[in-house]
């Protein structure tokens, strides 16, 4: 059990709206990114100076480049639809957590700045300059927003609060008020290919030891391939696959699943990185170079597809983005898609015969699964409606014989976020995690004590690793979390398949 240093919310009946606790999170402040962490991604090493000016013309330029932006701040009317969607206003009771408060900490300066109203009526219409503290709320309140677009769902107009926190968290790193997580995560990827700065020779030794222990547990030489020139399949995951559990579990079902399927496959020690923090800070340049690596290996290697593993912000870029900011791709095999989710792979060979599951391997589990927001809310897994919910759960239910859905208001695309996506998953932001995650342990208690769940499978690292820290503060215990490709992994059917 985890010594509890933080006030844990009293786990209430899903959904409770919070009584109203006015600052409640106002001292919470994420790192601040020194130079070491700004200057390599072309950022100002310190608080500019002139920096009211500086992101005044930032957002003018934010606000000329992105449509979408002007929009979201015009056309709030405060219906209050989304007041009481967001996960950390639910566990903290800050009002400043709401969707619609967060968004006015932007929409404010925007009226002051950038409307006749504004600049003629000042705060009559809400219009307010910028001033040391709101600039401190900004980076306090947008660093406790973890853009998971739940909020979006239930608004009338759609109004997308997680560009909103990326936009402000852009004007932010410009005038040099950077966050330490998120930019010297990405300036590792950089200089060294992934978010953990794992050098090429710990890569390998990683690997090698991976083949040693499947060859003694199973008997069978399951291969980790890395740089290998003119494989099938260059495969992308999450750097936390490498190391941390239950993440490495899943990267041993996958070697398995290739294994099986007799498929060729490789890694990169150069794109060695499906996540992209470059979205986290609403830098499209900087989720561009980190997309342009996973091009480059691809065409280094000369491969035939791209597939990634289980990371919901990295398979939000790649189905989103990777084609529009790294592509085109056009020299890879047209019949698959670009990019491939593991799931559809695994989805695919089990439909198909080429892998076999024999579920009672997990016969001592009764399974549910958390959907991660931004597979959830943001991509597809396949052609049709819904394959993001149907492909895992497919998958999931062929790999165990007992599996349970949580509670239809807090699955599938009104998930709740696990409270460490956005660029949140850091120590000194804890305390929001923990609450963050409230609903989400609701739900989850609700299937516990209703129908013996045992465990819960994820198919995000942020996931994975937000519920294996947050989960113990709950009295839960953190062995409970599992990789979807790990329940693949205890039942898959090596060899002859039989």
């Amino acid at each position: 059990m985890a010594k509890i240093p933080y006030a844990v919310p009293t786990l209430d009946k899903l959904p409770t709206v919070p009584a109203l606790k006015p600052g409640a999170m106002s001292e919470l402040k994420s790192y601040v990114a020194v130079a070491a962490h700004q200057q390599p991604l072309g950022f100002p090493g310190e608080l500019v100076e002139n920096w009211e000016q500086a992101a005044v013309a930032k957002m003018g330029e934010l606000l000329g480049k992105y449509k979408s932006l002007r929009v979201y701040l015009d056309i709030c009317v405060k219906c209050g639809a989304c007041t009481d969607k967001c996960h950390y206003f639910l566990g903290s009771g800050d009002p400043k957590n709401m969707p619609v408060a967060r968004q006015d900490l932007m929409r404010d300066i925007y009226r002051y700045y950038f409307t006749p109203t504004g600049k003629t009526l000042g705060a009559l219409v809400g219009a307010k300059p910028w001033t040391r503290e709101r600039l401190d709320d900004w980076y306090n309140y947008f660093h406790q927003c973890s853009q998971c677009r739940r909020c979006s769902l239930f608004c009338p107009y759609g109004i997308d609060t997680a560009e909103i926190s990326m936009a402000a968290r852009e004007i932010m790193d410009s005038i040099g008020l950077g966050q330490k997580y998120c930019n010297e995560i990405i300036g590792k990827v950089h200089k060294i290919g992934n978010n953990l700065g794992l050098p090429e020779p710990a890569l390998v030794n990683t690997l090698e030891g991976l083949e040693e222990d499947v060859l003694d547990a199973t008997g069978h030489a399951v291969k980790f391939p890395l740089d290998v020139e003119g494989a099938d399949v260059l495969f992308v995951t999450p750097s936390a696959d490498f190391f941390a559990e239950p993440h490495v579990d899943g990267l041993i079902g996958y070697a398995k699943v290739f294994h099986q399927m007799g498929l060729s496959w490789t890694m990169s020690s150069y794109a060695s990185e499906a996540g992209n923090f470059g979205m986290f800070i609403g830098n499209y340049e900087q989720m561009r170079k980190i997309a342009l690596r996973i091009r480059e290996a691809a065409i280094q290697l000369k491969v035939k597809r791209i597939v990634f593993g289980e990371c919901g912000h990295a398979w939000r870029v790649a189905y989103a983005f990777l084609n529009s900011l790294a592509g085109p791709f056009d020299f890879l095999d047209p019949r698959y898609p670009v990019p491939q989710h593991i799931m559809e792979v695994t989805r695919g060979a089990i439909l198909s015969g080429a892998i076999k599951l024999d579920a009672s391997a997990n016969a001592d589990k009764v399974v549910t699964v958390h959907d991660s927001c931004n597979i959830a809310r943001a991509t597809r897994m396949g052609p049709e409606a819904g394959s993001q919910f149907e492909y895992p759960r497919f998958v999931l239910q062929s790999a165990c014989p007992k599996f349970i859905d949580m509670h239809p208001d807090a699955t599938r695309q009104r998930t709740f976020c696990c409270g460490g996506g956005g660029g949140l998953l850091t120590d000194e932001l804890i305390d929001i995690r923990i609450k963050g995650a409230k609903p989400r342990v609701e739900a989850l208690r609700d299937v516990v004590e209703q129908h013996g769940v045992t465990h819960m499978a994820s198919m995000c690292a942020i996931c994975k690793s937000q519920f294996t820290k947050v989960l113990p503060y709950y009295g839960y215990d953190m062995g409970m979390v599992q990789s979807v490709h790990q329940l693949v992994s205890n039942a898959i059917l090596l060899g002859g398949n039989s």
